[in-house]
């Protein structure tokens, strides 16, 4: 395939109007390493990497936590649709069977081209802060468990990229020393101050799950994960950028604090994404969403009815830079789980998994 004159976006942040081949699903140098000559005329048109979800719960009336193939593969062609190439499905704090059951359905799914790719797994609870269990059903909450994660590990293949820890439990110092070089350890849902994280980063938790959400607030004296993630410069922080979770300036200002290289934008989405208002569920509790807001019946954001695609396009309406936004939907979450080598940016010999789209963003066609 060639996809003709696209404004194509660079890594170096910039667009730059050029043809792209691609062979056997990847991107080669020049035409005439392709043997698939389907041109594709993308003048006027902008062409994207695909983007990288590293954190989202489910999609449209499914939910990873069901444990269910054929309601995975109807998630992954949702995300596909909606530019969304590489995904990593992510759990809620459950019972520990249910848990394992969960982590082994990811081998069973049948991958195809109408697909995001499953690029890993994304275990969210229970090792959390009962304190800051946010949409977590308590019940199921546990301290971190090596033993535990261990098992899940290896039910999944192997597959866990990221696991979310309350570093102000007892045990997590314990679990990111024994965890931090084979997998992403993200601290998150917890009241830890600003020491108790900062030590957790200086162990290994090199990364922050939803930034804001599920935390104390940024205080002058009392500075917390947030100012914790900002001060470690290898920490890369998720950011829920719907709309709803984070006030735009907050938003704004954070890429302003964190750079371009260390923000992550997430969907966190539910099974209500692409849905109709209604009644729906997370983690086996009942949440109603309406006009894109989804709660717990005590009022609880539960997650976001929306994609990471349409998250990208909303931070960019709240004035933080195209390129910068672009760069948190794509490289930066590539980065973030060690998959850059393969996605993230449009360059030779990596994935050509494309979206191009008009002058304002909207999809013509993915990739």
């Amino acid at each position: 395939m060639i996809i003709r004159n696209g404004n194509v976006f660079q890594e170096d942040g910039s667009y730059r109007k050029m043809d792209l081949y691609v062979e056997n699903g990847r991107i080669v140098s020049d035409g005439t390493e392709v043997s698939d000559k389907e041109e594709v005329d993308a003048s006027g048109l902008k062409v994207l990497p695909g983007l990288v979800d590293i954190h989202s719960h489910g999609a449209v009336g499914h939910d990873f936590s069901d444990a269910d193939a054929s309601g995975l593969k109807k998630i992954l062609q949702y995300e596909k649709s909606q530019g969304v190439t590489s995904y990593c499905p992510t759990s809620m704090t459950l019972p520990m069977d249910q848990l394992i059951r969960i982590f082994a359905s990811a081998a069973e799914v049948e991958q195809d081209e109408s697909c995001a790719r499953i690029v890993g797994l994304n275990m969210e609870g229970p090792f959390l802060d009962p304190a800051k269990k946010g949409a977590h059903d308590e019940r199921y909450i546990r301290n971190p468990d090596i033993g535990f994660f261990r098992e899940c590990q290896n039910v999944s293949g192997g597959k866990i990229k990221i696991v979310t820890v309350a570093p102000n439990m007892e045990g997590a110092e314990a679990f990111i020393r024994e965890f931090k070089d084979d997998v992403v350890i993200s601290v998150g849902h917890t009241g830890a101050d600003y020491d108790c994280a900062a030590r957790a980063m200086q162990e290994g938790a090199h990364h922050v799950t939803h930034l804001y959400n599920a935390m104390n607030p940024l205080g002058h004296r009392a500075p917390g994960v947030i100012s914790a993630a900002a001060d470690d410069p290898e920490c890369m922080a998720e950011l829920i950028g719907d709309g709803i979770h984070i006030h735009p300036s907050v938003v704004r200002n954070t890429f302003r604090m964190f750079g371009e290289e260390r923000l992550v934008l997430i969907s966190d989405s539910m099974m209500a994404a692409g849905m109709e208002n209604g009644e729906y569920e997370l983690g086996g509790q009942k949440v109603i969403m309406k006009d894109r807001k989804a709660v717990l019946e005590d009022g609880t954001i539960a997650g976001s009815a929306t994609n990471l695609y349409e998250c990208m396009k909303c931070v960019i309406g709240m004035g933080v830079p195209e390129h910068a936004a672009i760069f948190a939907a794509t490289r930066n979450p590539a980065r973030s789980i060690g998959i850059y080598d393969e996605v993230g940016s449009l360059v030779p010999g990596k994935r050509a998994d494309i979206v191009i789209a008009d002058r304002e963003l909207n999809i013509v066609r993915v990739i």
